[in-house]
């Protein structure tokens, strides 16, 4: 016998008795980087900006572990609401929903369920009672939700990135604000469309965003100003429809249409 969470468990339990395992369908999200792992956790509620744990507890009645955050589903109108993927030790993956894992992290969670008279966790009734559950607030109708789906556009591919820096050309299309959770304040961030990189190799990259630094204030941009600088291009999010982010842009020099 062991000692997990406050109760004992047998040695040669087999945990496959005790969680009903909902893989993922389809693809899902991955965390591009640190900052999007930790806003995310953060979102959830299971990450603190002192508190960046890499890997959470799952729990039943019966069967306890660490688990990591291997990403998250979208659902909803919007796609405002997430589906959390836990990746187990073994390789094996379940969703759960974001309410539920965080529930599952305080000490008295597992003797609640035995109290309960639950023996065992089952992630897909868990997951189907909080997004009907969810969805039920929404002000659409069931209808609508099913056509806002039907009409979601396949995930874009991800772009070849170059690693050194290239030269730009793109057009100012929005100031605007985004939460800095290390801080806590926000910082201000400019929005550009028709980003392409120029010279021997040409890429599209269509939007971007960039920190709105005092070198870019110099310029005295505008809605609609076009541009030429030099610049790194990374795989940052800003948003669903901005994936990408300029860094260090430099040499800038505003396009004259005549």
């Amino acid at each position: 016998m062991s000692f997990l969470g406050g109760f004992f468990v047998s040695d040669t339990m087999n945990k496959k008795d005790h969680i009903h395992y909902i893989p993922p369908q389809g693809d899902y999200f991955t965390f591009n980087d640190e900052d999007h792992y930790l806003a995310k956790g953060m979102e959830w509620g299971l990450l603190t900006a002192r508190s960046v744990k890499k890997e959470l507890v799952f729990k039943t009645g019966r069967h306890e572990e660490r688990v990591t955050l291997k990403g998250y589903q979208e659902y909803g109108i919007d796609g405002q609401f997430n589906t959390i993927v836990l990746e187990f030790d073994d390789g094996e993956l379940t969703c759960i929903h974001p309410a539920y894992l965080k529930e599952m992290q305080s000490a008295g969670f597992a003797k609640e369920l035995l109290s309960g008279g639950s023996t065992e966790y089952s992630a897909k009734k868990e997951v189907t009672d909080k997004a009907t559950s969810e969805e039920a607030t929404s002000v659409e109708k069931p209808a609508v939700v099913k056509k806002a789906k039907a009409k979601k556009a396949p995930a874009k591919p991800k772009l070849e990135l170059p690693e050194e820096k290239v030269h730009f050309t793109a057009s100012v299309k929005e100031f605007t604000e985004k939460m800095n959770h290390f801080t806590g304040e926000t910082d201000e961030v400019v929005l550009f469309e028709n980003v392409k990189i120029i010279g021997e190799a040409e890429l599209y990259i269509g939007d971007a965003w960039c920190g709105y630094s005092k070198t870019l204030k110099k310029l005295e941009l505008e809605e609609g100003v076009e541009l030429e600088f030099d610049g790194k291009i990374v795989d940052k999010k800003f948003s669903k429809e901005v994936r990408y982010k300029v860094n260090n842009p430099s040499k800038l020099k505003k396009v004259e249409n005549n």
